[in-house]
């Protein structure tokens, strides 16, 4: 069987193979240990700026459960969420936030904007950063990379 950050992995190549940034997020439901939804960047599919996989598996769990917390819930993404990202992670109340490769650049957590930091913020997940970091980054390297090559 595989762990969240597996499947997170997973949508990310997914999101890569038809143009999509590669990122995945998995939100797992920590009572039961299920696999709730899984999800991977869809921006240039819907030409939407807010498709992260954050937001869309997000609003998919909260279907799932019907309700708008998802405190006995935890997120598994494969890189460093953004500020709107980490906003609605917060906003949702996920229990706990697990990523993988850090982002110095567009980071809304560890970098950047810090959410969580925030006065401003009511209400902080746990957060485990430099999950499977090095798959995660590499995934995002190589294709950057592509996008780089004539």
């Amino acid at each position: 069987m595989k762990s969240p950050m597996e499947i997170a992995l997973f949508e990310a190549r997914k999101a890569a193979a038809v143009g999509e940034v590669p990122i995945g997020a998995v939100i797992r439901d920590d009572v039961t240990d299920a696999i709730l939804v899984s999800a991977h960047n869809k921006v240039e599919q819907l030409s939407d700026p807010t498709a992260h996989a954050e937001i869309l598996a997000i609003r998919e769990a909260t279907s799932v459960l019907g309700t708008k917390v998802l405190s006995n819930c935890t997120i598994f993404v494969t890189l460093e969420p953004c500020a709107m990202c980490a906003q609605a992670i917060s906003l949702a109340k996920l229990k706990r936030l697990i990523f993988g490769a850090y982002d110095p650049k567009g980071g809304g957590v560890e970098h950047g904007g810090r959410i969580f930091d925030r006065a401003t913020c009511n209400y902080r997940p746990e957060v485990i950063g430099g999950w499977h970091e090095t798959e995660a980054s590499e995934l995002l390297s190589s294709f950057f990379q592509q996008l780089r090559e004539p």
